[in-house]
């Protein structure tokens, strides 16, 4: 107490300096650590990481992502084969179940999943997807039966569908959570090249089903892919490991509710409003993947094996390229795009860019895909959709911290900007999980109601329209890169400077929201002349100890 007295005794008529504050020492620590050790981290943190770890980690969260949502974008080679071998009966409904059980189930344990990682059970995670995705497609290839015997729907489903679905669980939110750890300087770019492994593995394994099964059958073919599953996936469980210098808060108790949900997340509207925009994203974007290549067939534009089409091909579907060319090309495109929009999102801001690409996207189905007649056509639509849909379903991490990142700009409270990434991110992703089951499910129903293609085309539109308004909304509560709200810039490009003042002046500091002790919300302090000998002993000693990692702020 002698101390602290005479230290506030030094600072007294110094206009220079903030005052001390009268927590305790321990308390005085724990909020200094963060704000002083993340500012020296941003200050002399190479773009780069230097750490061959740091890469090996990038390529195991690449291949995390490719088992994940690399097998979903690759299911419509399945649905193609089995709507025209094994399960020729079947309603395209039921079909498009298997796919969107596997979507639904990633989706709806990104929080708990999240939670997990963010408490540092990273390596049981990626375990559990280890051995469940790999055994999933094995016993799909038991269960299935040879030659053209037709399969029973409930044995692929429970394979392929639910165990390969909760494998893939495990590897979504890990893929852009780990790889973040390691680069924050370049975040949006980094967690883009992780999201090129769904792309990438919508085209490998479509061309490898595709071969294997002429060269060896269905069946064989799919113990090819979970060969290939089994080897990516022992990869990443060795290397695809969080920075050691990230921090993992351990939870209190996982049986309360506030462990899995985060009522500051529900608080905020920016949060609610991306949220529903990534419920909308996922009730109209896969049903474009999943329906594809038969669109394409029944529409005389390519041809695949197979004697029945849930809808009467309108022209004899004589085209020489296979169906499945064209979910390939759209893949590969998608590769494009998540790198391209990504690096920019690094400059213009995750969220930005996301909202552009979602407008494009949806126009592009309006207008390309509803009056593609030809085969050219159907692959422009195919390359130009891929390339824009790829930043589209690849962004939302990002763009998720983006938010947090201008909700958290108090130095007390700026490490939340990381620490919560993986639970907000999974909130977000689980309560789009019905939308996910039932928007393939809604797509397929009026295939087989209407006999046409076109309700899809609509209904894949209009929903990613939704989601692009409901980006533009949380897009309104977040502040720009000066502080101020997109209200107030508009009131002075119309001349009303009063009003913009006047805006401002009405919304509350950043500091006394997100801060119960406010700080001065400059990024870094003013140097003291007189620095307390207790809180420079701190600094040196505990620093390493408390490295937090701060993304950038990028609106």
């Amino acid at each position: 107490m002698a101390n602290q007295a005479r230290d506030e005794e030094s600072q007294k008529g110094r206009p220079s300096t903030l005052p001390l504050s009268t927590a305790s020492s321990q308390e005085t620590a724990s909020v200094e650590n963060v704000s002083v050790t993340s500012s020296m981290e941003d200050a002399f943190e190479p773009k780069w990481p230097r750490s061959w770890r740091a890469y090996a980690c990038w390529l195991g969260c690449f291949f995390l992502m490719f088992n994940s949502w690399g097998l979903v974008n690759a299911y419509g080679t399945f649905s193609s084969y089995y709507v025209g071998n094994s399960l020729r009966d079947v309603d395209q409904l039921e079909l498009n179940l298997i796919g969107s059980t596997q979507s639904f189930l990633v989706l709806l344990f990104s929080a708990p999943v999240g939670k997990l990682l963010d408490a540092g059970h990273f390596r049981y995670v990626v375990a559990t997807g280890t051995f469940l995705v790999p055994f999933g497609l094995f016993m799909l290839s038991v269960a299935h039966p040879t030659g053209d015997a037709p399969a029973s729907f409930g044995s692929i489903w429970a394979t392929q569908g639910l165990v390969v679905g909760l494998g893939m669980a495990c590897f979504f939110v890990s893929s852009s959570q780990i790889a973040a750890t390691w680069f924050r300087r370049s975040k949006s770019l980094a967690v883009g090249v992780v999201a090129c492994g769904a792309s990438i593995a919508g085209v490998v394994y479509p061309a490898m089903i595709r071969f294997l099964i002429r060269k060896l059958g269905f069946n064989n073919a799919v113990r090819g892919v979970a060969g290939l599953a089994g080897v990516t996936c022992i990869y990443a469980l060795l290397f695809a490991t969080p920075n050691p210098a990230h921090v993992h808060p351990k939870s209190q108790s996982y049986r309360k509710l506030s462990t899995w949900i985060d009522k500051e997340a529900l608080n905020n509207k920016a949060f609610c409003w991306f949220t529903a925009a990534v419920a909308f994203l996922f009730l109209g974007f896969y049903p474009v993947f999943f329906n594809l290549e038969e669109w394409a067939a029944v529409s005389g534009l390519g041809t695949r094996g197979g004697s029945q089409t849930p809808v009467r091909p309108s022209a004899p579907t004589t085209a020489p390229m296979q169906t499945y060319f064209m979910l390939m090309i759209m893949n590969g495109a998608s590769t494009i795009g998540r790198l391209a929009f990504a690096f920019f999102g690094d400059y213009t801001g995750a969220l930005n860019m996301h909202i552009a690409t979602q407008i494009i996207s949806s126009l592009l189905i309006y207008l390309l895909w509803t009056l593609a007649g030809s085969t050219a056509a159907a692959i422009a639509f195919c390359v130009f959709f891929g390339m824009f849909s790829g930043s589209v379903i690849g962004l939302p991490p990002a763009s998720m911290a983006n938010i947090l990142n201008c909700t958290y700009t108090d130095p007390s409270t700026a490490h939340f900007a990381h620490s919560k990434l993986g639970q907000w991110t999974g909130m977000m992703y689980s309560a789009a999980a019905i939308p996910a089951l039932i928007g393939p499910l809604i797509a397929g129903h009026l295939v087989t109601e209407y006999s046409t293609y076109i309700t899809v085309q609509l209904w894949s539109a209009t929903s990613l329209i939704l989601s692009a308004l409901c980006m533009i909304v949380t897009r309104w509560y977040l502040p720009t890169v000066e502080g101020t709200h997109i209200s107030t810039h508009l009131y002075r490009f119309f001349g009303k400077h009063d009003r913009a003042d006047d805006a401002e002046k009405r919304r509350p500091s950043r500091a006394t929201v997100d801060s119960k002790r406010p700080l001065s919300r400059s990024t870094t302090r003013v140097n003291s002349k007189a620095p307390s000998r207790q809180m420079s002993e701190v600094k040196i000693e505990t620093a390493p100890e408390a490295a937090v990692l701060a993304p950038q702020r990028d609106i």
